[in-house]
Parts: C-alpha cells; sequence; structure tokens
C-alpha cells in the first residue's frame, strides 16, 4: 500500500476514521497503534473498541474516549524518541 492517500478523521473525541491503513499494532482500551505508509500512528484514550478494518481496502474505524493521536515516522526507533 506504499504511497497510497492516507486521511484521519476524529468526531468529537468519540470516533476515529482511517484510510490508507495496512495493520494494527498493539491494541488494548487504552492505546493502539495503526500501521500506514509512511510509518504509525499511535492513539491514546479509554474505553476505545474497533468498530471496522478492512485490509484489503485500508478503511478503519474506532469508538471511545481519545485523548492523543501521534505520527511516527518510518524507522524511528525508541531511543530515538527517548533522547531527541
Amino acid at each position: 500500500m506504499e504511497n497510497v492517500q492516507h486521511t484521519l478523521t476524529i468526531e468529537n473525541r468519540k470516533r476515529i476514521t482511517a484510510t490508507g491503513i495496512e495493520g494494527v499494532r498493539d491494541f488494548s482500551p487504552a492505546a493502539f497503534t495503526l500501521i500506514y505508509g509512511e510509518g504509525r500512528i499511535i492513539v491514546g484514550g479509554s474505553d476505545m473498541k474497533i468498530t471496522a478494518f478492512s485490509k484489503q481496502t485500508g478503511a478503519f474505524a474506532a469508538v471511545g474516549n481519545i485523548t492523543s493521536v501521534k505520527y511516527a515516522a518510518k524507522g524511528e526507533s525508541l531511543a530515538k524518541k527517548l533522547f531527541r
């Protein structure tokens, strides 16, 4: 899915939808990580649940209390993030 258009929408901090998503990693009710062509999207919150994900189309949706969204570039290591 390299070079695929990516969008991210958050509605009232209760619903998140995205396109261009290649995979979901590290999901819990408090946080999850989405994989897309340029890296990762880390979403934090509480009571979060995935309501839809299609690896074929790249469409993703979740609901819950969304408190943070962070983009991380491909290849960015934990050590690099800690020592910026």
